[in-house]
Protein backbone atom coordinates (compact mmCIF):
# COMPACT_ATOMS: atom_id res chain seq x y z
CA UNK A 1 0.00 0.00 0.00
CA UNK A 2 1.55 3.11 -1.28
CA UNK A 3 1.31 6.75 1.67
CA UNK A 4 1.87 10.09 0.17
CA UNK A 5 3.92 11.52 3.91
CA UNK A 6 4.60 14.96 4.07
CA UNK A 7 7.19 15.47 7.00
CA UNK A 8 8.54 18.88 8.59
CA UNK A 9 10.98 18.62 11.41
CA UNK A 10 10.58 21.16 14.11
CA UNK A 11 14.27 21.25 16.26
CA UNK A 12 14.25 23.05 19.55
CA UNK A 13 16.36 26.11 18.66
CA UNK A 14 18.15 25.16 22.44
CA UNK A 15 18.83 21.70 21.35
CA UNK A 16 22.91 21.78 21.24
CA UNK A 17 24.57 21.30 17.75
CA UNK A 18 26.35 17.92 18.44
CA UNK A 19 22.57 16.17 19.75
CA UNK A 20 21.48 17.27 16.43
CA UNK A 21 23.99 16.23 13.85
CA UNK A 22 23.75 13.05 15.89
CA UNK A 23 19.83 12.55 15.31
CA UNK A 24 20.28 13.52 11.67
CA UNK A 25 23.37 11.04 10.92
CA UNK A 26 20.70 8.41 12.54
CA UNK A 27 17.86 9.82 10.43
CA UNK A 28 19.90 9.62 7.53
CA UNK A 29 21.44 5.93 7.80
CA UNK A 30 17.83 4.81 8.24
CA UNK A 31 16.03 6.24 5.76
CA UNK A 32 18.64 5.48 3.51
CA UNK A 33 18.05 1.91 4.53
CA UNK A 34 14.36 1.99 4.32
CA UNK A 35 14.83 3.27 0.41
CA UNK A 36 17.36 0.29 -0.51
CA UNK A 37 14.59 -1.93 1.18
CA UNK A 38 12.10 -0.30 -1.15
CA UNK A 39 9.98 0.67 1.53
CA UNK A 40 10.77 4.04 1.65
CA UNK A 41 10.17 4.54 -2.41
CA UNK A 42 10.97 8.55 -2.98
CA UNK A 43 12.05 11.12 -0.78
CA UNK A 44 11.78 14.75 -1.94
CA UNK A 45 12.87 17.87 0.06
CA UNK A 46 10.49 20.68 0.13
CA UNK A 47 12.51 24.15 -0.90
CA UNK A 48 13.58 26.98 1.55
CA UNK A 49 11.86 24.36 4.91
CA UNK A 50 13.20 21.77 7.05
CA UNK A 51 10.50 19.66 5.10
CA UNK A 52 10.59 16.22 2.96
CA UNK A 53 7.10 14.73 1.02
CA UNK A 54 7.50 10.84 0.45
CA UNK A 55 6.01 8.03 -0.80
CA UNK A 56 6.53 4.83 1.05
CA UNK A 57 5.17 1.41 0.21
CA UNK A 58 3.71 -0.47 2.92
CA UNK A 59 1.66 -3.35 4.16
CA UNK A 60 -0.98 -0.43 5.78
CA UNK A 61 -1.00 1.93 8.12
CA UNK A 62 -0.17 -0.03 11.26
CA UNK A 63 3.24 -0.59 9.70
CA UNK A 64 3.75 3.01 8.40
CA UNK A 65 2.83 4.04 11.66
CA UNK A 66 5.38 2.01 13.24
CA UNK A 67 8.14 2.81 10.90
CA UNK A 68 7.36 6.47 11.22
CA UNK A 69 7.73 6.33 15.42
CA UNK A 70 11.06 4.80 14.80
CA UNK A 71 12.49 7.44 12.81
CA UNK A 72 15.23 9.44 15.02
CA UNK A 73 13.75 12.19 14.37
CA UNK A 74 10.14 11.36 15.13
CA UNK A 75 9.70 13.43 18.18
CA UNK A 76 9.80 16.85 16.13
CA UNK A 77 8.15 16.16 13.59
CA UNK A 78 4.99 17.33 12.00
CA UNK A 79 3.27 14.41 9.62
CA UNK A 80 0.44 13.98 7.78
CA UNK A 81 -0.23 10.92 5.60
CA UNK A 82 -2.44 10.55 2.74
CA UNK A 83 -3.44 7.22 1.45
CA UNK A 84 -2.62 6.73 -2.18
CA UNK A 85 -4.07 4.12 -5.22
CA UNK A 86 -3.67 3.97 -8.76
CA UNK A 87 -5.22 6.51 -10.84
CA UNK A 88 -7.18 4.79 -14.29
CA UNK A 89 -5.51 7.71 -16.18
CA UNK A 90 -2.35 6.42 -15.48
CA UNK A 91 0.08 5.70 -18.48
CA UNK A 92 2.03 3.63 -16.54
CA UNK A 93 2.04 0.18 -16.07
CA UNK A 94 3.16 -0.20 -12.38
CA UNK A 95 3.30 2.57 -9.49
CA UNK A 96 6.73 3.78 -9.60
Amino acid sequence: MLFHVQMTVRLPHDMPPAKADELKAREKAMSQELQRAGRWRHLWRIAGRYANVSVFDVSGPAELHELLSQLPLFPYMDIEVQALCRHASSVHEDDR
